[in-house]
């Protein structure tokens, strides 16, 4: 009895560490893929008329937008999904993209790699639209 007491608490904890190395992994991926994120900042002007759809995942937080285009401006961006863990404060730089007509915009403090990851679904979005 004490035998399969013992394997059976072997198996647990090597489970219980191979779930650790997993989560350990992942957390280290998103925090590369963070750390390395880049946005291009695309001219609006250079645009085409239409809506477009990008979205963006780094694991921990993903985005998906619906981005509106008239006459070289960014109209409207729709926040279609956005999975983010604290970050939702980060959804007001879609605002600040529409009003400010530009992808270079600041962070949301608290909540900035939500803000990075909401840019660059915005950024792939647009790029479908360039002329």
């Amino acid at each position: 009895m004490k035998k399969k007491l013992l394997i059976v608490a072997a198996l647990i904890v090597l489970v219980g560490a191979g779930w650790g190395l997993t989560y350990l992994y992942q957390v280290r991926s998103y925090q590369a893929n963070i750390k390395n994120l880049t946005i291009s900042n695309i001219p609006f002007s250079s645009l085409s008329n239409g809506t477009y759809v990008g979205e963006y995942d780094v694991r921990f937080i993903d985005a998906k937008v619906q981005v509106s285009v008239h006459d070289g401006k960014v109209t409207r961006i729709d926040l279609l999904k956005h999975k983010n863990g604290h970050g939702a404060p980060a959804e007001a730089i879609l605002k600040e993209i529409v009003a400010k007509q530009t992808l270079d915009v600041d962070a949301v403090s608290g909540a900035s790699n939500s803000s990075k990851v909401l840019k660059k679904a915005v950024e792939l979005a647009l790029v479908q639209g360039e002329k």
